[in-house]
C-alpha cells in the first residue's frame, strides 16, 4: 500500500512538471496555500529533484526557482486573508467544520497579530502546520494587504527555496531514504501517533481527567504560564 501511495505521487508530479514546468509549481504552490491540502513539502521537494537536479541545471537556480513557488504561494495566501477580511468570523466558522481547523488557535493569533502585524506573518509562514493559517488572523484584524503580502513572500520564498534546495540534494538518493523509511515504518509511525498525541492533550487539557487535574495543579501553585 505505501509502495502504491508512493508511485502515485512520485508519477503525479513528474506528469505535471512535464506538462507544465515551474508554471505547475507556481499553480499547486497557490490550490496548496488556499486550501492547505496539497503538501508543499513534497511538491516543492520533487520540483527540487524533477525539474533542476535530474536536467543537470545549475544549483544557483534555486534561488530564482524560490520565486515561482514564493509568488504562487503568496497569491495562494491571499485568497485565504481576503476571505477572512471580507467574510469575517462567520467565514471562518464554516471553514473550520470543512477543515477541522482549531478556532481557539485561530482566536490566539489573533490577538497576537494586533501586537506582532507582519512580523508574525513572516515567522508563520516557516513554521509546518501554521502556514498555511497564518493569513486567516491577518485578515481578521484588517492588516494592510501590501504589508501581508511581502511579508507572506519573504517567508514564503525562504520556505519554498529550502526545500527546492533540500529537493536538490537529496532527491537522487530519494530510493535509499524511501527504502530507510519502509525499513522503520512501525518506528516512524509511532512517533507521528506520539507527537499527534501530544498535541491533543495540549489541546484538550482542561477536558481529560489527568491532564485537568495537572492544568489545575500548576494554577494553584502560580505556574501557568497562561497558555
Amino acid at each position: 500500500m505505501v509502495h502504491k501511495w508512493e508511485t502515485l505521487i512520485l508519477s503525479s508530479m513528474q506528469m505535471i512538471f512535464d506538462e507544465f514546468g515551474w508554471a505547475g509549481v507556481f499553480g499547486l504552490m497557490v490550490f496548496e496555500n488556499a486550501t492547505g491540502i496539497t503538501p508543499s513539502e513534497i511538491i516543492l521537494a520533487c520540483a527540487g529533484w524533477m525539474l533542476i537536479e535530474r536536467h543537470d541545471i545549475p544549483p544557483a537556480y534555486i534561488l530564482l526557482a524560490g520565486i515561482y513557488a514564493g509568488l504562487g504561494s503568496a497569491i495562494g495566501a491571499s485568497i485565504t486573508y481576503w476571505a477572512a477580511r471580507i467574510g469575517g468570523w462567520p467565514v471562518i466558522d464554516r471553514l473550520a467544520k470543512i477543515f477541522r481547523m482549531d478556532l481557539s488557535l485561530i482566536g490566539r493569533a489573533e490577538r497576537q497579530m494586533h501586537k506582532w502585524g507582519p512580523w508574525l506573518v513572516l515567522i508563520g509562514r516557516v513554521i509546518p502546520g501554521v502556514r498555511t493559517l497564518i493569513s486567516i488572523p491577518a485578515g481578521l484584524v484588517r492588516m494592510s494587504f501590501p504589508r501581508f503580502f511581502i511579508a507572506t513572500f519573504i517567508g514564503a520564498y525562504t520556505w519554498c527555496t529550502l526545500l527546492i534546495g533540500a529537493g536538490y540534494l537529496l532527491g537522487h538518493e530519494w530510493m535509499l531514504i524511501s527504502n530507510y523509511i519502509k525499513g522503520n515504518l512501525p518506528l516512524v509511525l509511532a512517533l507521528g501517533l506520539f507527537g499527534i498525541g501530544m498535541v491533543l492533550v495540549y489541546h484538550y487539557r482542561k477536558k481529560l481527567p489527568v491532564a485537568a487535574w495537572v492544568y489545575t495543579l500548576r494554577n494553584k501553585n502560580g505556574l501557568d504560564d497562561g497558555t
